[in-house]
């Protein structure tokens, strides 16, 4: 989980985050985002435009890469987190779009991608309107027949997360905040372990946009 777009000055807070802790200490970390990568394969073929949102430090765009994926968006609000995985991926990191920016105001180009990937930023939303700003965003950006695939904390996962309080959802709720014209295609629990041995639930949710 890479980008929190509500807490007071995100920014700095994430980059503090990422500046202090090792990159396989903090709680949200996975070697490998398997779940996230089955889903984006069944949805799209490696010529699909992809944006991975809050994906500073996450390791998908690795995995994505080594797939043949050829158009890769990564969005952070954390520079820091950017800056580490352009310095992982090497030479290959110049096969990437890096965008640095709060997804909230982010100005994304209009109808651009098939598939909106977002592990762990919309649990941190706890503004209604923020959840409102976020969800136009995702239509504008996404291309009709698109896919939204989120994965957020489930129905049974933390109220916080880095010192900061979360939502919660199950899939019809998660389905209802992004209204009609996204159709849920497929939603299912995953039990995350985090690098200090505890356990968190996600929820992930793959939605088509009409």
């Amino acid at each position: 989980m890479q980008i929190h777009e509500e807490a007071p000055d995100a920014k700095a807070h994430w980059d503090g985050v990422y500046g202090r802790v090792a990159h396989d200490a903090v709680s949200w970390y996975r070697p490998h985002l398997e779940t996230s990568l089955r889903l984006i394969q069944s949805a799209a073929g490696t010529d699909a435009s992809i944006i991975d949102v809050g994906g500073g430090h996450s390791t998908l765009v690795d995995d994505l890469i080594h797939n043949g994926y050829r158009n890769v968006t990564v969005l952070d609000v954390s520079d820091v987190a950017l800056g580490r995985s352009r310095q992982r991926l090497g030479q290959a990191a110049e096969r990437v779009t890096w965008l640095e920016g709060n997804i909230l105001t982010a100005s994304l180009p209009q109808a651009a991608y098939d598939v909106w990937h977002d592990r762990a930023v919309f649990h941190f939303l706890r503004d209604p309107q923020q959840r409102i700003d976020y969800g136009r965003q995702a239509q504008r950006a996404l291309r009709p027949g698109g896919h939204l695939i989120m994965a957020t904390f489930g129905p049974q996962g933390p109220m916080k997360c880095s010192g900061l309080e979360v939502c919660r959802y199950d899939a019809t709720s998660l389905g209802a905040i992004f209204g009609p014209r996204f159709q849920l295609v497929e939603s299912l629990i995953e039990m995350h372990q985090t690098p200090s041995g505890g356990q968190q639930q996600f929820l992930y949710c793959h939605f088509q946009f009409a």
